[in-house]
């Protein structure tokens, strides 16, 4: 029961991460008016500070992993997360930055330690559930965050209470993990020895590449539905109703990329026509001006959005001669570029919407950068195997 244990200190801390992050971004005209901040722009630092420390964080989880072990890795990201809750003691914007910034170094570290846990203590049955299941562990805490927010802040006094309210829950979650977590060897076993592999390794293998780019403006998409779409008027519905709807739909997406994933073994397909399926739902939530299309085609861009996901995390896993050591780096690099990309992108529509005046094109670009799933799939590995496909075909049918 130990590996269950940790799966969920691990979720629910990773959750919690995210509904932070996602308060302090619904919250954001009432942080900037407390402490006299102004401009759309200016309004994105502060999830952009998060993403960068996701980005600093992610090249240095592997190396920390290494250096500290599971246990003690895992405890440092979550004691990071909670120091995220200090921001409610900010005495300047800049002090509210620096804990956001601790923030997204222990969420950065938190995301890339889930797959040598999983790796180390799941069968490659057992996978995909986990790897499903994990997945939404972004998506729990957003959801939460939009349910609950507005409510905590009117009951609780303010953004201040709320954000400490998450810094003493993952506190919590911490003491529990050390209670219950151990180390594990990092070689893909007890009898193997030690791995050398790093960060010098993992630059140089072109999949560790073209895995980020294809999520790069996925991720980017995402992020702007909670932390863009709330600031911009003139869709065809409320934008913080659609965001709730994407999101919503994106658990349901979730769960079906676990069945997914699980009855067929090929990855690239399901990766590609995703990728497609969103950036067409998506561009029609933005265009249309019916309040039902809106909503439906919002539903489908955040089940597409997320169907893919299960198999984007197990087509790693999958992959000849893979370790817990190798893994690490190769989330560890995932996440950088990830955020690093998204990071650019995401200023860059702020300055795109000041500009024209239009926060509107904020949302269509990235919407555009979505593409990037679809685009960059077509340059990954397959790790699954056709004649799995066939075999099965074969049980259906004779079943």
């Amino acid at each position: 029961m130990k590996k269950y244990l940790l799966e969920g200190l691990m979720f629910t801390a990773y959750a919690l991460f995210a509904a932070s992050w996602v308060s302090g971004a619904m919250l954001t005209p009432a942080i900037q008016a407390s402490f006299g901040e102004a401009g759309f722009a200016n309004a994105t630092w502060g999830s952009n500070v998060i993403t960068l420390a996701k980005i600093v964080g992610n090249l240095v989880a592997a190396a920390l992993l290494m250096r500290l072990g599971a246990k003690r890795a895992f405890a440092l990201a979550m004691l990071l997360i909670a120091t995220g809750g200090l921001g409610a003691l900010a005495g300047s914007y800049g002090g509210w930055l620096l804990s956001r910034l601790a923030l997204g170094l222990g969420g950065a570290l938190a995301i890339v330690y889930f797959n040598p846990v999983v790796l180390h203590y799941f069968s490659a049955r057992e996978r995909p559930l986990i790897n499903g299941i994990n997945a939404a562990a972004f998506n729990t805490g957003n959801l939460l965050a939009l349910l609950t927010t507005a409510a905590l802040a009117a009951w609780m006094g303010g953004w201040q209470s709320v954000i400490a309210l998450y810094g003493v829950m993952v506190v919590a979650l911490a003491l529990l993990w050390w209670l219950a977590a151990e180390n594990f060897p990092l070689s893909g076993g007890g009898d193997q020895p030690e791995e050398n592999y790093g960060l010098a390794q993992g630059v140089r293998e072109p999949f560790n590449w073209w895995l980020p780019l294809a999520y790069c403006g996925v991720l980017f998409c995402y992020i702007a539905v909670f932390a863009l779409f709330p600031l911009i008027d003139g869709f065809a519905v409320a934008s913080k109703d659609l965001s709730a709807v994407m999101i919503f739909a994106g658990m349901v997406g979730t769960a079906a990329g676990i069945l997914v994933t699980k009855r067929y073994p090929l990855r690239l397909p399901v990766l590609r026509y995703s990728g497609l399926a969103l950036v067409l739902f998506a561009a029609l939530m933005l265009v249309s001006r019916n309040p039902i299309v809106a909503y439906a085609a919002a539903a489908l861009a955040g089940f597409f959005m997320f169907l893919p996901m299960t198999a984007l995390v197990t087509l790693p896993q999958e992959l000849p001669g893979m370790t817990p050591a190798r893994i690490t780096v190769t989330f560890g690099m995932f996440w950088s570029v990830s955020y690093g990309v998204e990071t650019a992108l995401m200023y860059g529509a702020g300055l795109l919407a000041d500009s024209t005046g239009e926060p509107a094109y904020a949302a269509y670009f990235a919407v555009a950068c979505s593409a990037s799933l679809f685009v960059f799939s077509f340059l990954l590995p397959e790790s699954g195997k056709k004649n799995e496909v066939r075999e099965k075909g074969a049980e259906n049918a004779t079943a």
